[in-house]
Formats: structure tokens, C-alpha cells, sequence
């Protein structure tokens, strides 16, 4: 289902057949719902929403060529890709799913997510990502003889502020990035941070001096990345000596990066390991966490603890 900004296709005949066609999906009839899809876009041909849509709908009764001739309508009305149609197409086998995810696709789910965010992903998927994470920094620095207290610390991707919050008694300054402003809002509100900017990881890592920081923390964001690498080259470059760097991803049995239905990124353990050593970290703890649960069941993840040397 689109979030409600992009329902709209600025005309109501349109924007009816549209929602009998949702009515036809959830009971069933992928077939009329391709059908009414169709008999909408006739009306309102630029309607890169009603593209995508019709897209996933024809991906999910089976009918590949229909799909990817669909989705690609919808990129070509929208090349920034804020619905994600790269994304069903590498689903379909049909792109590289490592290039697929835009920074638009991402803005766009969280600005659409904000009001409700915490809400959802605290009770419904029971989320502790944070808390996780600091219990395995706890537990990382007792093992290595560290101290439990950091000058700066940087969280990528903070959302709405509940990473902040779980380390600010261990942390001095608190410096946020995400990429949706109306979740740096709500991060800005908790007294946590020092600042909180708009933007995306590389280049809020990139602007910042060299041994800067003491502790990197990214909790639940690396699902949106496949290049983990990178960014770790990024966070290692502006750690101290000795710095820390902590966080969560999805992960998969075998080896490499996968993107999964939900269209998220699941990074095998190995990929992990060799990402951290790309960027000059040291593995201090790597051990299985279920940071979500998704249909009642827990989804399988890493918590990582790395250090700076």
C-alpha cells in the first residue's frame, strides 16, 4: 500500500478505480486489480505511483514482463525513485539489488513513518536495537579493560532519538544525522543530542575531522545499506584511537548481501567481518541479536562491537 502522500493522482476518477482496485487486491483478485490499475492510468498516465503499484501487483500474481514494464514507467516518471521500483525489479532478478535502494525511497518511508514510528516499532515489533547495542558495548569494554564513558559520540541514523537516548548516560556529546527531517525533529526534542543534522551517513562522516569521535553508533540503519564497507571506512577514519564503533544488521546463512521481501539488506556474518577490516576496525564482539520481531517471530541479526586499532 502507498503511503497516503503519494495516493493522489489529482484526478478522482483516477483515484476511485484506484482504490476499487485495492479493494479487488485485499480480496484477492490480483487479476481485477490489474485490470481497474490499468483502466486508472489511462485516465492519469503520469501517475508514477500508479505505475509502481500496478507493478507490484502483477509482480505479485507472477507476470514478470507486465511488472518490469510497469515499474520502469514509474522510474521514468520518477528517476529519484522515491516508491522503490528498483527495488521490486531486483526482487524480480531484473537489477543489482547492492544499487537498488534510493536515498529518496528512504526519505520518503521514514517521512511517511514519523508520527507513528516509535509506536510501531516499540510495541508491534518489540524493537531494542539501543538497548542491545549497549549492553554488548557494556560487556565489550568490561572484557577489554575499557572505560564505559565516551567524549563524543556520533549516531547514524538516529531516527526519532531512541539511540541518543539509551547512551546518552555513557556519553558526552551526542551529534544525530538521518535523512528524514520530520525524524531528525522529533530527535532534536530529546535534550540528548548536541545537534541532529539532515543527510546522508557518507557525507555526515565525510565533513567531520579525523579522530573525532569516540564512539559510532548505527542501530538498525545498516539495513538500508549494502555497502557497509564504506561507511565503516568513513566511521574508523573519524573514530580515535581506541574508539568504538557499534551496531546492528539483518543477516542471512550464507555469505554476501541479500535483499530480502521486506526490502531491507541482510549481510552475512563473513561480509561483516571483512567490512570491519576494510575500515582499520578490530571485531570485539560479534554475536547473533533479534533486535525485531516480524509476524511474531524474531528477525535473525548481528550486534557488533569494533574497535579503533
Amino acid at each position: 500500500m502507498l503511503p497516503p502522500a503519494f495516493r493522489s493522482s489529482g484526478d478522482l476518477l483516477a483515484d476511485r478505480r484506484y482504490d476499487y482496485a485495492m479493494a479487488a487486491k485485499a480480496d484477492g483478485d490480483l487479476a481485477a486489480a490489474a485490470d481497474l490499475l490499468v483502466q486508472a492510468l489511462e485516465i492519469a498516465p503520469g501517475w508514477a505511483a500508479g505505475w509502481f503499484t500496478l507493478g507490484e501487483v502483477e509482480a505479485a500474481r507472477g507476470a514478470v514482463e507486465p511488472a518490469a514494464q510497469a515499474l520502469r514507467r514509474a522510474l521514468a516518471i520518477d528517476p529519484a525513485d522515491t516508491l522503490g521500483a528498483r527495488l521490486i525489479l531486483a526482487r524480480l532478478g531484473l537489477g543489482d539489488p547492492v544499487g537498488a535502494m534510493s536515498p529518496a525511497y528512504v526519505t520518503a518511508l521514514y517521512e511517511d513513518y514519523a508520527p507513528r514510528f516509535e509506536e510501531a516499532l516499540r510495541r508491534r515489533l518489540s524493537y531494542r536495537g539501543p538497548e542491545k547495542l549497549l549492553d554488548a558495548v557494556t560487556r565489550a569494554c568490561a572484557a577489554a579493560g575499557l572505560p564505559l564513558r565516551f567524549g563524543t559520540m556520533l549516531d547514524l541514523g538516529c531516527g526519532t532519538g531512541l539511540a541518543g537516548e539509551v547512551f546518552a548516560p555513557v556519553a558526552g556529546f551526542i551529534d544525530g544525522v538521518d535523512l528524514s527531517e520530520r525524524m531528525a525533529a522529533q530527535a532534536r526534542r530529546r535534550s540528548a543530542y548536541r545537534s541532529v543534522e539532515v543527510g546522508d551517513l557518507g557525507a555526515f562522516l565525510g565533513a567531520r575531522d579525523g579522530a573525532s569521535a569516540d564512539l559510532v553508533v548505527a542501530a538498525d540503519v545498516f539495513i538500508y545499506c549494502a555497502d557497509i564497507a564504506a561507511i565503516l571506512g568513513e566511521a574508523g577514519r573519524v573514530l580515535s584511537p581506541g574508539g568504538l564503533c557499534t551496531f546492528t544488521v539483518e543477516t542471512h546463512g550464507g555469505d554476501g548481501v541479500v535483499l530480502g521481501a521486506a526490502l531491507r539488506y541482510a549481510h552475512g556474518e563473513a561480509t561483516v567481518r571483512a567490512s570491519l577490516a576494510a575500515g582499520g576496525l578490530h571485531p570485539l564482539l560479534v554475536e547473533p541479536a533479534a533486535i525485531r520481531n516480524e509476524a511474531g517471530e524474531p528477525v535473525p541479526g548481528l550486534a557488533v562491537v569494533a574497535a579503533k586499532g
